[in-house]
């Protein structure tokens, strides 16, 4: 197994807060770190995942910034619902964005279906935040962990494990790919709780029977945006095309080398030098108008 470099230990280590917000009668969980009163970054999870997928990440981002990564309702520590909706969880993100500090100030950043629910906020409320940026988010008729839930090759009914470790060990990312050891750990080890007879996944299943974004619901927003690809990711060069022609192309598309779907399992140094370099952009650059 390889061992932690140095920067990922003190990430971990780095001082973090606990929150919660309400949205639609659901308890939606948040970590957050930097300073209060700076800009705030929202970090947004794909399917199945959560907020801790991002804590070697969000405190490598706090300089001039307010970090804060959320749990959507029916993942992590955040409540579960009847119903899932991009919609809903877009609501859920902007009160994030509220909490954390000055809507007006704010980058919304998300991963594979975060990057969905973070291009439908923007759509619906592009104007009350400052950016948006989705990351190897293909916009189709759906998501890969959408398709192996409906083929059911992955996110079944949850299974319940003896031991935390037995649990752990059955960790895959969806797609499959290459991962850093210490970093893949670190994220299964925060993916599971108790439960009877055991431990399980945190996520509900239910959360992949739920609306999908298309390319015929962009249209050019309301505020800066952004679209991040990785090199083997899920979103190919002619997609990136296609989106970047229906958002008004004025949004770059960005490649991470190298890396796969998951990037902050696999590239994570690169992911966070990208997102510096197009946040110090965004700061001394004039928006298309």
């Amino acid at each position: 197994m390889t061992p932690p470099p140095a920067w990922f230990s003190a990430a971990l280590d780095a001082a973090v807060q606990e929150g919660t917000t309400t949205v639609d009668g659901a308890s939606i969980a948040y970590r957050a770190w930097g300073d209060p009163d700076g800009r705030s970054i929202v970090l947004v999870h794909g399917g199945a995942a959560h907020s801790r997928w991002w804590d070697h990440i969000a405190p490598l981002l706090t300089a001039g910034w307010r970090v804060v990564a959320v749990d959507l309702s029916g993942h992590g520590d955040s409540d579960r619902r009847d119903r899932y909706s991009l919609d809903t969880w877009a609501r859920e993100v902007l009160a994030v964005v509220d909490e954390a500090g000055s809507a007006a100030a704010s980058v919304v950043i998300g991963h594979s279906m975060g990057g969905l629910v973070t291009l439908r906020l923007a759509t619906l409320a592009g104007s009350r935040i400052a950016g948006a940026v989705a990351i190897d988010s293909p916009v189709r008729d759906m998501a890969p962990e959408d398709r192996a839930a409906r083929q059911h090759r992955a996110f079944g009914p949850l299974r319940v494990y003896p031991t935390p470790e037995a649990a752990v060990a059955r960790f895959r990312p969806i797609p499959d790919q290459p991962t850093l050891d210490y970093i893949a750990d670190h994220v299964a080890a925060t993916s599971i709780r108790p439960a009877e007879g055991g431990w399980t996944w945190k996520f509900d299943p239910r959360v992949f029977v739920r609306d999908h974004l298309t390319p015929e619901l962009l249209t050019r927003l309301d505020c800066r945006v952004a679209l991040f690809r990785a090199e083997h990711g899920l979103v190919t060069p002619q997609q990136g095309e296609v989106l970047y022609d229906r958002l008004g192309r004025v949004a770059p598309v960005i490649e991470i080398p190298v890396a796969g779907h998951h990037i902050m399992l696999d590239q994570p140094v690169a992911l966070v030098a990208a997102l510096r370099t197009l946040l110090a952009d965004w700061d001394h650059s004039i928006p298309h108008g």
